[in-house]
């Protein structure tokens, strides 16, 4: 089994707090889509300050609208050069135990 996640990586001169700005944005606007309970299980994303990028899970409807939506929000805050974004498709191992690869709920913050 595959997940698709999205990848983000940001210039030198973007401000990673903006970024996180425009992330709980898109959450607001998903979360008006879907309700809180749907965004808490299904919005997998991550935003890693130091290395100015972060990912979204995409393998579910809401991670897809979050990813959209956040990417539509970058594109009118810093242009379509402004940042770069990816595909990435990683293997899923199914195991008895939860772990924090397969717990989308581990995963899901932004601080």
């Amino acid at each position: 089994m595959t997940r698709r996640i999205y990848r983000f990586d940001f210039p030198a001169h973007v401000d990673i707090k903006d970024v996180q700005a425009s992330m709980v944005l898109a959450l607001f606007a998903v979360e008006s889509l879907y309700g809180r309970a749907r965004i808490r299980l299904e919005a997998g994303q991550y935003i890693d300050r130091e290395a100015k990028s972060c990912v979204i899970d995409a393998d579910t409807e809401v991670g897809t609208d979050l990813a959209r939506l956040f990417t539509g929000f970058l594109s009118r805050e810093y242009g379509d050069d402004g940042f770069r974004v990816s595909s990435v498709e990683t293997s899923v191992r199914h195991t008895s135990q939860p772990s924090s690869a397969t717990n989308r709920q581990a995963s899901t913050f932004c601080d």
